[in-house]
């Protein structure tokens, strides 16, 4: 039985592919769409470039939201548009300009079912499952064979089989239906899993065939991925433990974080990754409290946050953000810009609720934030 489909970082459901082993996947449950944050490019897309502390809501029904590494935002509509806002120097709003936008602009086409902004550059992938970039093309990130001309709108990478992107400041990772992962951009630090720090302009194929989800860290220089048996996997930089291996050394093929059964796992200025039990595990750079421990200490090893219902986790440039089973989001970490939805700048080491329920998706982006509600 070969099970494939588009996929979403939101609740949680199973599917039985072809190797027999249960399989995490996301659903796209439609919902209201808040923002809060820094604002000083239109990122929150209220049509303003004044920051806010506490959640506001934005027009529409949405499926999906992605925050960039340096200040723009992509979204997805219930109707498979895909819209974005903020930041466009470089092209990264899809839209054929580089005017930065306080409002959201639709990227052409009405059949997209995932998008990943990363640090000036973006991607989407449609239903047919063909995978189309746009922005900065600098040290080959946006996988067309070239490091010098940006692109201010959506071209196709060739193949037709991606299910999952995910987008660095200067590198990118994608994965096939077929259980592929896929890399190109930058490589100074061995984050492209090919055993060398070779810079590539093209995709490259990291070793393996039975990988069920992949990120990036949009600030950092790792890659993190998962396979159909539980096991976890990083690679790349790991100057402050980042790789979860007790040690700081880089890594330039994939190296297993100790333990199975992780669930889920999502890279900022921290590691952050679930386990089937519903337990929350973190790692790397602790600096701005972004570790939940109530310290800002650096950590090599996983350490666990209190509680055993977290059911997702996103992690930013200095803060993370979570989401419980009973609907409730927590953040954590720097706060300068009100990241933390707290209504007020103070920096947390341990989680805090962020005002409201029925919350369905988290994301957080260098000091913005973003989260459905169910409608």
């Amino acid at each position: 039985m070969s099970i494939t489909k588009n996929v979403f970082r939101l609740n949680k459901v199973y599917d039985l592919v072809n190797n027999g082993q249960w399989v995490q996947y996301d659903s796209n449950e439609p919902g209201s769409l808040w923002t809060w944050g820094q604002n000083n490019v239109g990122q929150l897309g209220n049509d303003s470039t004044i920051s806010i502390s506490s959640p506001i809501q934005l027009p529409g029904c949405w499926r999906q939201v992605s925050a960039g590494a340096e200040n723009h935002t992509m979204a997805i509509k219930a109707g498979g548009e895909l819209w974005a806002w903020g930041c466009n120097n470089q092209g990264q709003l899809g839209d054929d300009t580089t005017i930065n936008r306080s409002s959201p602009v639709q990227v052409p086409g009405t059949s997209w079912c995932d998008a990943m902004a990363g640090k000036c550059f973006s991607f989407g992938i449609k239903n047919d499952n063909t995978l189309w970039a746009w922005g900065s093309a600098g040290l080959g990130k946006l996988g067309d064979n070239q490091t010098q001309s940006p692109r201010s709108s959506p071209f196709q990478i060739p193949g037709s089989s991606w299910v999952q992107v995910h987008a660095n400041d200067n590198f990118s990772a994608a994965r096939k239906s077929d259980g592929t992962i896929w890399t190109w951009g930058y490589n100074g630090n061995g984050q492209l899993g090919q055993n060398n720090m070779t810079h590539r302009s093209s995709p490259v194929q990291v070793p393996g065939t039975s990988w069920v989800d992949i990120t990036t860290s949009k600030t950092r220089k790792h890659i993190f991925a998962r396979k159909s048996d539980g096991t976890l996997w990083g690679w790349g930089c790991n100057y402050k433990g980042e790789l979860g291996n007790g040690d700081n050394i880089d890594r330039s093929s994939p190296t297993q974080v100790p333990g199975t059964a992780w669930s889920d796992v999502r890279l900022g200025v921290a590691t952050s990754a679930l386990k089937t039990d519903g337990t929350l595990w973190m790692w790397g750079n602790g600096g701005t409290g972004a570790l939940g421990d109530n310290s800002r200490l650096h950590r090599s090893s996983p350490i666990q946050v209190p509680g055993n219902s977290w059911t997702e986790v996103t992690t930013g440039a200095y803060a993370s953000l979570a989401r419980k089973t009973d609907g409730t989001l927590w953040a954590w970490g720097a706060n300068g810009a009100g990241q933390l939805g707290q209504s007020d700048t103070i920096n947390r080491s341990s989680p805090v609720q962020i005002p409201g329920t029925a919350w369905i998706q988290g994301e957080i982006g260098e000091c913005t934030g973003f989260a459905r509600k169910s409608t």
